[in-house]
């Protein structure tokens, strides 16, 4: 592992430094954390530091006079989510699993301050200001419930299977986030909770009875929110057919689409787009994968979505083998996170190619944006914790079996 040890990357040599990832139990040939999904994390968040300056330079050199105003405060992020990294990393699964009953409790009150004291931005109230560094709570409570929710799995899986009682338990603390988040309003993120929640619910077994009755409410409860909300209502309209109003509701849509027809299959090339020239909104946020596809074209999109992909499936495998070796917390806690990160990439690209309304969810890891490329480090880091684990478990079978 020496020779190993000198060709890890900057970040390698972060973890491999870190107390928890002890030399003296390391064994030739063995490695002791998932390179694959470290290097394809990596990759996703240097690309989305390089899209991000491409695409919020016109935007930045208007509001500030500084192009690269975005791009610095990328950075401060980019040191946070090092920062992150080398906590998340040094924390053991057990001490998550002890602790997601108070995580839960300690985000409800965040949800709470950002209804009273939150700042506004574009008339959603969904930030906590904390000094010059501004949380959306939103985003903390994905992380907070998936933790709880594996917690839950865990201590009440026979419930869960066989009374009703158990599986109703959850929906009840979702159904209280669900409403303080709304009142912010984020119906986007009430969606990525939900799916996640039915997404467990079924990988634990539960009965299938009342996994469609549940399926069956969301269904009507996000109908019925749509159509209680003009604003809400005018997404769904304009989704259905932007170019009516292409100029108004239809506009964002609309210039997200040029872009994509201007990629074609090779892109204009890097930094070539002409849709980040303030004619698509958010274009370094909720819209960067059509600066994506007008600047690298259908080949770059691909590319993305297939490290995405990697992302979420290696989550899911690495599901499986822990509840194979009987580590339950750790398993659907790599499920959430994997459903987690599929279905919200799938929203993100949904929405900008218009098969989905718009929801204000951010491209995971790619995306401006400080508290949502903080959580998924934080994500993507329990992921590699939880499979240091698994092999260390495996390691020491081996070593007790020799002596």
């Amino acid at each position: 592992m020496a020779s190993d040890t000198r060709q890890l990357s900057l970040f390698g040599r972060v973890l491999h430094a870190l107390p928890n990832w002890q030399r003296d139990t390391e064994v030739p040939g063995v490695q002791l954390y998932d390179r694959a999904l470290l290097t394809a994390v990596l990759s996703l968040i240097g690309f989305g530091f390089v899209m991000v300056m491409s695409a919020s330079m016109p935007e930045a050199q208007t509001l500030t006079g500084n192009p690269f105003h975005f791009m610095t405060r990328h950075v401060g992020y980019l040191l946070g989510c090092l920062i992150i990294a080398a906590f998340v990393l040094r924390v053991d699964m057990q001490t998550w699993q002890r602790m997601s009953p108070i995580m839960l409790l300690v985000v409800f009150f965040m949800l709470l301050a950002v209804l009273a004291v939150g700042t506004t931005v574009n008339g959603a109230t969904r930030w906590l200001s904390l000094g010059p560094i501004r949380i959306q709570v939103a985003e903390v409570a994905k992380f907070a419930f998936s933790v709880y929710m594996a917690g839950y799995l865990v201590r009440r899986h026979q419930e869960v299977r066989e009374n009703a009682k158990g599986f109703y338990k959850p929906i009840a603390v979702f159904a209280i986030y669900a409403i303080l988040i709304l009142m912010q309003p984020d119906l986007g993120t009430v969606v990525v909770l939900f799916v996640g929640t039915v997404g467990l619910l079924f990988l634990a077994g539960a009965r299938l009875l009342d996994f469609f009755a549940l399926i069956f409410a969301g269904i009507l409860a996000f109908v019925a929110l749509i159509l209680l909300e003009p604003y809400r209502m005018r997404r769904v309209t304009s989704f259905l057919d932007p170019w009516q109003d292409p100029f108004g509701s239809g506009y964002q849509l609309t210039q997200s689409l040029m872009a994509y027809g201007r990629g074609d299959w090779l892109g204009q090339g890097l930094g070539n787009s002409i849709q980040k020239l303030e004619y698509l909104p958010e274009a370094h946020t909720d819209f960067i994968f059509a600066v994506i596809g007008e600047e690298l074209g259908f080949i770059g999109i691909i590319a993305v979505l297939s490290v995405l992909l990697f992302v979420a499936l290696r989550a899911i495998r690495l599901g499986n083998l822990c509840l194979v070796m009987d580590k339950a917390f750790e398993g659907y806690l790599a499920y959430a996170i994997g459903i987690w990160i599929c279905f919200q990439t799938v929203v993100n690209v949904g929405a900008s190619i218009g098969m989905l309304p718009t929801k204000g969810l951010t491209l995971p890891f790619v995306s401006y944006g400080g508290s949502s490329l903080w959580v998924m480090t934080a994500a993507a880091m329990t992921l590699l914790r939880i499979d240091y684990e698994r092999r260390m478990s495996l390691v020491q079978a081996v070593q007790g079996r020799l002596k």
